[in-house]
């Protein structure tokens, strides 16, 4: 039940049921969004906005260039976080210290896409802020809300969704196959009921039940999983009692709203005391969970124990309370905002229990995090990166409980640092920048927490102006860790310090502080990727200084780190100095190869900030080997990965030097014409697509039938329709969306995804959109 399940990435929502029928609404979408930058579908909860935004978007998807990005809102409930949760869908990884709406608009300035905003009615100003913002600070970007309630700007055309026609039950019902309501009920029906269909005998009692129920989509879904145990007749039967109550309800409630309300209502006293408990318990949890995370929220060791959880989740799921969903380790669940709303009511009513359970789901998010942090130096860091973007909305839940409830604030802060290597190392530091503001002002004390918070935000600086107030902040830390006796935290920002000083250009005293710090080791509680990170750092500095053979040296230190524990993200790192030092010692054969594999590695793990940093050494590297317009695409891929980051590369003259070289080359060799059609290709590019033509091999021909990574098999061939299916990964579909354009099972585009993988030796999507974009 349910429909979708919302993707993390910014994609389009998943379909896990069939979509019956709204021919009508998605044709007068379509029709809004070719004439209109904003429409809002309204509607009551419950009828199917989020669903029908989806089918609208996922048709009108080749009108956009640039792409469909969808942004979730209904777990968060902070104004403040709309703009970076827009940021986020769109991939940009802001470092600057401009307003976010400002960074936004001057991000998609250029661009044609559409942003689908899921959600608004809690947090209608700044959903308006936001899109006020879009349309007139840009040209090619349209807005697709969902919302109770309109934004209220002028710009704005309203689509109001209603709940599904019903026939008159006592009318004609020869073509009751043709009203969507019923198709709905018996579609869901047919799911827990097999065989189940529409027939002369039952279609009158089906149109009594959807007309009790005026057609709302969710209030039909949760009668119809009734039908497992029960009849058409005895579901309405057992209505009649539920829907008296209606009629002695206050006036002042629409009518819609109170039968969602009775369907809530019957479906919560069919289930379990426990199972209702556990309803309200996993309210508190944003978005989706795993069952360990459900046990920890929903265990008390008195009324719930760990084991009775999975019989009350199997009970919700069986009830299509619970959605169950794929996800990043196995199995997630999911409450259908309605009825997380609903269960949170519940929860509010008994005396002490919300308090109680949002600390258990905080420390819960807390022990995620922690256990992550010490698996990130390791061989699981793509598994990290996707379980925790997978949490993100929980994590925002548990962050602000803390920081919003007396007496927690510490354990607000103690998250918010634990996250150190989530805002730094996967592209979000703006978030991360937030948080920690916010953690800081609230616990001013001398503590441990403190000290990390500090070097964690001074990390997380950016642009020129805030990395001044980066450095005041480590160096705090420093001081504060070093009167605690943390040598730990003492050493990470010693290393912040450092790595500001280089981005300064002051290359000597970078040096000499990266010497010693390398020299010194590594200290107890040192985490071992800030241990790898002083040798690149110290390795970057003898670099840039010319220093090139010590500089190798020094990677290949780092590098056996790395592999001893199976690490990817500082190993990309250490590839891409390689690089660089090859550069110095004008070896272009070895710079480029070494370049290359770090751009494989930072595609992996999705850190941008290291794909923007490695494509300028790329495009430096094809000057010199003359490949100048080559030069000039990734130029303007560079430039663009760049303003998702900040587009003045930080100040740094090091880092501006090597961008304009490399320009002032091939601008030179080609003209200034040619450069900017090369230029403006590489600027058109997304940021897959930008890495995949930087790993094409130049000696190979440019459109081969079929081009393997370097550990595949070379004479593997795609059949055509693997082809195909390998162009729609391409595109950023999900497998729903490649089953519906191809017109096949999902299952069989789940098969040919996994066919694609296993032929070219890829472990992800991201890797067979390279690939093809490689080919093209």
């Amino acid at each position: 039940m349910g429909g979708s399940a919302p993707g993390r990435d910014g994609q389009l929502p998943v379909e896990t049921t069939s979509f019956v029928d709204r021919r009508r609404e998605q044709a007068d979408g379509r029709e809004l969004l070719a004439r209109a930058r904003l429409v809002t579908l309204t509607g009551p909860g419950g009828v199917g906005k989020t669903r029908l935004a989806a089918r609208i978007a996922a048709r009108v998807e080749r009108a956009f260039p640039d792409g469909v990005r969808f942004v979730h809102l209904a777990d968060l409930y902070d104004p403040a976080l709309v703009p970076l949760a827009a940021a986020d869908a769109l991939g940009l990884h802001d470092h600057s210290d401009r307003p976010p709406l400002d960074t936004l608009v001057a991000h998609v300035r250029d661009r044609r896409l559409l942003l689908v905003v899921d959600n608004c009615e809690h947090l209608l100003p700044a959903c308006a802020e936001l899109a006020a913002a879009l349309l007139r600070g840009t040209t090619g970007v349209r807005v697709l809300a969902t919302s109770r309630h309109r934004l209220g700007l002028t710009e704005e055309h309203l689509l109001d969704v209603r709940p599904l026609p019903v026939p008159d039950p006592d009318g004609d019902l020869s073509a009751a196959h043709g009203y969507p309501a019923l198709a709905l009920f018996a579609d869901r029906a047919a799911a827990v009921a097999p065989g189940f269909r529409l027939t002369a005998g039952n279609r009158a009692a089906v149109a009594r039940l959807c007309h009790r129920l005026d057609g709302l989509p969710l209030a039909i879904e949760l009668a119809a999983v009734r039908m497992r145990v029960l009849g058409v007749e005895q579901l309405l039967e057992r209505l009649d009692d539920r829907y008296r109550l209606l009629n002695a309800g206050s006036p002042a409630v629409l009518p819609r709203h109170q039968t969602l309300r009775a369907a809530v209502d019957w479906s919560h006293d069919l289930c379990t005391a426990r199972e209702q408990l556990v309803w309200a318990r996993l309210s508190v949890c944003a978005g989706g969970f795993d069952l360990e995370t459900a046990e920890v929220v929903c265990a008390d060791g008195e009324r719930i124990r760990s084991y009775d959880v999975l019989e009350a989740v199997a009970g919700l799921v069986d009830k299509s309370v619970l959605c169950r969903e794929p996800g990043p380790d196995g199995v997630r669940y999911r409450l259908l905002d309605t009825l997380r709303h609903y269960g949170l009511d519940r929860l509010r009513q008994l005396p002490g229990e919300e308090p109680a359970t949002r600390r258990r789901h905080r420390d819960r998010m807390q022990a995620l995090a922690a256990a992550c942090e010490r698996a990130w130096f390791g061989p699981g860091q793509r598994e990290i990166v996707a379980r925790l973007r997978a949490d993100q909305d929980n994590l925002r839940a548990a962050l602000d409980f803390s920081l919003t409830t007396p007496g927690e604030a510490l354990a607000g802060l103690r998250l918010a640092g634990t996250l150190w290597f989530y805002w730094h190392a996967c592209g979000a530091p703006r978030e991360g920048r937030y948080w920690l503001d916010r953690a800081l002002d609230a616990n001013p004390g001398p503590t441990r927490e403190r000290a990390r918070g500090l070097w964690v935000a001074g990390l997380l600086a950016g642009c020129p102006e805030d990395l001044t107030r980066g450095r005041r902040r480590a160096e705090e830390a420093r001081a504060l860790a070093r009167r605690l006796g943390d040598t730990a935290e003492a050493a990470h920002a010693d290393y912040v310090i450092g790595v500001i000083r280089l981005f300064a250009d002051d290359l000597p005293a970078a040096l000499a502080h990266f010497e010693a710090g390398v020299a010194r080791g590594r200290v107890p509680g040192q985490h071992l990727s800030l241990v790898g990170l002083d040798q690149v750092e110290l390795a970057c500095a003898l670099g840039f200084l010319g220093q090139a053979d010590r500089a190798v040296d020094v990677c290949r230190q780092a590098l056996r780190l790395c592999e001893e524990h199976g690490e990817e993200w500082v190993r990309s790192y250490v590839l891409r100095i390689l690089a660089l030092a090859h550069t110095v010692k004008r070896d272009w054969p070895r710079a480029e190869r070494h370049a290359r594999e770090a751009l494989r590695l930072k595609l992996a793990v999705h850190d941008v900030i290291g794909i923007a940093l490695t494509l300028d050494l790329a495009a430096l590297i094809a000057t010199q080997g003359g490949a100048h317009e080559r030069a000039a695409v990734l130029l303007g891929g560079a430039d663009r990965v760049w303003t998702a980051v900040d587009r003045d590369r930080w100040g740094s003259p090091a880092l501006s030097t090597t961008r304009l070289d490399s320009e002032r080359r091939a601008l030179d060799a080609v003209g200034r014409s040619s450069f900017q059609q090369a230029y403006d290709r590489g600027a058109a590019l997304g940021l897959t697509e930008i890495v995949g033509y930087a790993l094409q091999e130049p000696d190979l021909p440019e459109h081969p039938a079929v081009r393997t990574p370097s550990n595949a098999t070379p004479e593997v061939r795609l059949t055509r329709r693997e082809a195909q299916v390998a162009e729609l990964v391409a595109e950023g579909l999900a497998n729903q969306q490649i089953a519906d354009r191809l017109v096949i099972a999902r299952r069989t585009a789940e098969g040919h995804v996994e066919r694609i993988l296993a032929k070219l030796g890829f472990n992800n999507r991201s890797q067979i959109a390279a690939w093809v974009t490689a080919q093209r």
